[in-house]
């Protein structure tokens, strides 16, 4: 019998991160910041040793055994995970360039196993100011639990009070209680409530069946949508064969855009009557097929799916870090060419993915996953992983601009990992009252992602000169098409 690891036992969701690494893509989430004026390499070493490692994961190693993996602690030598960084030089490009170039080789270099899985990177001069790749394996946490890490590095944030750690029992039942019930109960229901408020009542009534004489019909909903949802999820049709779509290689670039003004986004969607989400998915849907049609591609009533990550963990719970979220396939209606036609398009299949239980059964199935060998783990996922092109996070940021070791943060961007054959990744994030679009894409099947980023601003003015031209929602004689 195989002797168990000293340290943490993982979480079996946590494991399947970990294994997912392949030569195409890293499982490290990747981060930019800008600040200016400039930061110190000392200052900096100094204020991460101070505030993240408060964290216990960024001060332990990921160990697998036979019998998964563990949390094994480990001394951290700063100056190992906090590096200085000097961008080549460029003749016909300007920093913004360079930069991009260098967080798109790092994205195919791997983290240090021997190491905790995360490192910054600091370019002391940069375009007047200074600019600091992180990167954190998707292991440690998700990109929710990350931002509250965010928030005790920024100036005047503070790190999570010391929690004694939990003895955590190992084996089936632990499992399946900490993964999988738990989450289908009251994690879920919280993070349900915006989303559908039938569904959260029928998991409610899950915890307590006593809430009420209706109780096994709201159970008897709830397993027939958690019945068809699971079938709708393996019965997935392919989505529309575009380069963007095929056998990835082992080289990246990113690109992202100048951020648009949130408020103007406010108000184009307040026009047509959609959400400010529902507004930005149809640009970057727009941007994408502009693209496509760019290169010669026909794109009439092409579509392509997007994997879209969706919280399930209660905010309270930001701090134990971890993965708590699960997936939504929405489908991007990029070959629809008028502008207003797509947004509404967008708002109604949005709409329809309210109240989806798909996020928790995609939680249990990465849960399963991970209690597989590596090789049974890659063929469950690669079910999920063909039917999609692209990978895509929404991330809302703070309003107003943060500060740094004394510096103002001026612009930042992140990307999350692709798995499997996914070669694309789209990345919208909003920060002081802007909202940016950022790519990151495999070189085979998009050699220059910038193409589809300068799309992203003329397809929204597009959008915002059609909006303008419409009377308002208030007017009594026009209102948008229904939902």
């Amino acid at each position: 019998m195989a002797k168990k690891a000293a340290g943490e036992s993982m979480s079996k969701v946590d494991t399947a991160w970990l294994r997912m690494d392949s030569a195409s893509n890293l499982m490290s989430i990747l981060g930019v910041w800008t600040l200016r004026p400039g930061i110190g390499y000392e200052e900096l070493c100094q204020r991460v040793e101070e505030r993240l490692l408060k964290y216990d994961r960024f001060r332990q190693r990921a160990v697998e055994d036979a019998t998964g993996a563990r949390w094994v602690d480990h001394e951290v030598d700063i100056h190992e995970h906090v590096v200085r960084e000097k961008l080549p030089h460029h003749r016909h490009a300007g920093a913004q360039a360079a930069l991009q170039q260098r967080i798109g080789e790092l994205a195919m270099v791997p983290l240090d196993r021997a190491r905790p899985l995360w490192q910054f990177h600091l370019v002391e001069n940069y375009d007047g100011g200074s600019a600091m790749i992180v990167r954190i394996h998707h292991c440690i946490a998700d990109g929710i639990a990350l931002i509250l890490v965010t928030m005790a590095l920024v100036d005047g944030g503070t790190p999570p009070a010391h929690r004694a750690r939990r003895k955590r029992a190992d084996g089936a039942e632990e499992w399946l209680a900490q993964h999988l019930v738990q989450p289908l109960a009251g994690l879920a229901v919280k993070a349900l409530e915006a989303a559908g408020e039938n569904a959260a009542k029928s998991l409610a009534m899950v915890i307590d069946p006593r809430k009420g004489a209706h109780a096994s019909v709201e159970l008897a909903h709830l397993g027939y949508r958690l019945a068809s949802d699971a079938l709708a999820l393996l019965l997935m049709p392919d989505d529309s064969p575009t380069r963007l779509k095929g056998k990835p290689g082992t080289a990246k670039r990113v690109a992202w855009c100048p951020p648009l003004p949130l408020d103007e986004v406010k108000v184009v969607g307040q026009a047509l009557g959609c959400s400010i989400n529902d507004v930005v998915l149809a640009c970057v849907a727009g941007a994408i097929g502009q693209y496509l049609r760019s290169q010669g591609d026909d794109v009439a009533g092409v579509e392509i799916r997007a994997m879209v990550p969706v919280n399930l963990r209660a905010p309270e719970q930001a701090h134990r870090l971890g993965n708590h979220f699960g997936l939504v396939p929405l489908v991007l209606p990029v070959g629809i060419a008028n502008p207003v036609e797509r947004v509404y398009e967008v708002r109604r299949r949005m709409n329809a993915l309210k109240g989806s239980t798909q996020p928790l059964l995609a939680f249990a199935v990465l849960a399963v996953a991970g209690l597989l060998v590596k090789p049974a783990q890659d063929a469950l996922l690669d079910l999920f992983r063909r039917k999609a092109t692209a990978v895509m996070t929404n991330v809302p940021g703070p309003r107003g601009r943060l500060q740094f070791l004394g510096s103002t943060l001026e612009e930042c961007m992140f990307w999350v990992p692709q798995s499997g054959d996914i070669g694309l990744g789209v990345s919208i994030l909003s920060y002081a009252g802007g909202v940016q679009f950022g790519v990151m894409a495999d070189t085979l099947l998009c050699p220059r992602p910038e193409e589809i980023i300068e799309r992203f601003a003329p397809e929204f003015e597009r959008l915002s000169l059609l909006a303008l031209m419409l009377p308002w929602p208030d007017d009594p004689e026009i209102s948008p098409p229904p939902n």
